[in-house]
């Protein structure tokens, strides 16, 4: 098959297309290169400021997403929130996918020549980041002869009102892009308006999480090295000056300096050992799970058991089959048209995933019929990557022990 005809140029390279040279070139300027990059400090967030962003982003006259976007970012720094969405979005990210014409055919030659191209990466990316962004607009464009796929950021991007602000501080500026002639061809988007994803759900959990364990800590720092006090005469200062120089030489802890007529009292609290705050951690972590996930996957070491394990398992596997149903409609309603717009693909093609095999329960039927019908070997090879050799000649001067357990046995 000649590839020529379905991809004329898309990576890299001119080829003949409608009986003429035509190299792709994209018109115009890139929408990401002209937008002003902002310096974003990492103070403490906390829930005021998520409600207020939320208030931002929900303004019917001119909603902004820059402050809840900054607040996903910050929240994203949680090792156990990263491990959870890489936990959906990698395993969706690394399935194959094949092409296929309106008959249904494998194009193999096609599927092969996309499956290894970061484009399509970036593409699924983007679509599964709407899930937990709420929204994706991303920009095709031509990098070293090599089609690329970039995400517009997402603080500077209204989807209710389609509008992209060059600096999201500043309401002059903004172009209103699904009005603009690259829209559904170099411009595309997805996710809804309206949402603003699942990362939502988590932001107070992990916002609680940061402020156990900073509290927790506190409590560590309390219990193991607690603070020194001194008692002199304050009114000396040579007395002084050497109680400061001694507590200082004796360590790191904390210390203070008090008059020899005044006292110093432990305030009574209730006695922990920081339980209130692992159990908090713990609630926040099971919530996070169970708003990415749908499950604690691989996390209840204490009461888990392996039923409890696969059932989660099954769960998370459902929602990575919707996110890969999610990544076909986009790419057969939006994608390929864009595509075929510009001229990379000029052929009816359908875009899908192979059909999910459970490769223990199919080895098992493999195993079973192959003592009654003949297998190929070529599909036991590209199944379970067993390498075939032959069926197994057995020796005839090889004798089997057997043992009669009948009555008469014992």
């Amino acid at each position: 098959m000649d590839l020529k005809k379905y991809i004329p140029s898309a990576f890299g390279g001119t080829f003949t297309l409608a009986a003429k040279e035509k190299t792709m070139t994209k018109q115009g300027t890139s929408y990401i290169n002209t937008l002003v990059e902002k310096t974003v400090f990492q103070t403490r967030k906390d829930i005021k400021q998520w409600k207020d962003a939320l208030d931002l982003a929900a303004n019917v006259e001119t909603p902004k997403r820059y402050a809840i976007y900054n607040i996903y970012k910050d929240i994203m720094l949680d090792m156990h929130l990263q491990s959870q969405v890489n936990n959906r979005m990698l395993k969706s990210l690394s399935q194959s996918f094949i092409f296929k014409d309106a008959s249904g055919k494998i194009n193999q030659e096609l599927t092969d020549l996309f499956q290894n191209k970061r484009v399509v990466y970036m593409i699924n990316k983007a679509i599964l980041e709407s899930v937990f962004y709420g929204h994706s607009l991303g920009e095709l464009d031509y990098k070293n002869n090599e089609l690329v796929f970039n995400v517009v950021p997402r603080t500077n991007v209204d989807p209710k009102k389609g509008l992209i602000y060059y600096d999201y501080t500043d309401d002059g500026k903004k172009v209103e892009y699904r009005n603009v002639n690259e829209y559904g061809s170099w411009l595309i988007e997805f996710g809804e308006n309206d949402s603003l994803g699942l990362l939502n759900g988590v932001v107070p959990h992990v916002l609680f999480k940061k402020f156990a364990q900073s509290c927790w800590s506190e409590l560590c720092e309390i219990y193991g090295i607690p603070p020194r006090v001194l008692k002199t005469n304050t009114q000396d200062r040579t007395l002084v000056s050497r109680g400061q120089k001694m507590m200082q030489d004796m360590g790191s802890a904390a210390w203070f300096i008090i008059d020899s007529t005044e006292s110093f009292e432990w305030a009574k609290g209730v006695n922990t050992n920081g339980d209130v705050y692992q159990n908090l951690l713990h609630f926040c972590n099971n919530e996070i799970s169970m708003g990415i996930s749908g499950a604690n996957v691989g996390q209840d070491t204490k009461n888990g058991s392996n039923s409890k394990e696969q059932t989660s398992i099954s769960i998370l596997q459902d929602l990575i089959d919707s996110d890969l149903s999610l990544i076909e409609m986009y790419w057969n309603s939006i994608v390929i048209p864009a595509l075929k717009s510009i001229g990379v693909i000029t052929q009816d093609v359908i875009y899908a995933y192979p059909p999910a095999e459970d490769l223990d329960k199919l080895w098992k039927m493999t195993t079973e019929a192959a003592n009654f019908l003949e297998v190929d070997p070529n599909w036991v090879k590209n199944t379970f990557g067993v390498q075939v050799l032959g069926s197994k000649k057995t020796d005839p001067n090889q004798q089997t022990l057997k043992l009669s357990l009948d009555s008469g046995f014992f």
